[in-house]
């Protein structure tokens, strides 16, 4: 399946890149994010990230299918 995978903030960073299509095999958003930080070994998960698929807040286990766009954003901090 192919996925296009968003990185935001700290994590483009992390990446080295703001986004990029992919083909893997399926599952959830969580074991996306395991495969990216396998991939890029400076990408480094965070207790608070969140999640987006198609432009929408989601769980780390939602499943993902073809075409789905899925952004992965570090914890924002305020003040």
């Amino acid at each position: 399946m192919k996925v296009t995978v968003q990185y935001f903030a700290l994590f483009r960073e992390q990446a080295g890149s703001a986004s990029e299509a992919i083909e893997w095999p399926g599952g959830t958003a969580a074991e996306l994010f395991v495969r990216m930080t396998e991939t890029h070994t400076a990408l480094v998960a965070e207790a608070a990230a969140l999640v987006a698929i198609n432009d929408e807040m989601a769980g780390w286990e939602t499943p993902l299918e073809e075409g789905d766009v899925v952004l992965f954003f570090p914890p924002v901090a305020g003040g």
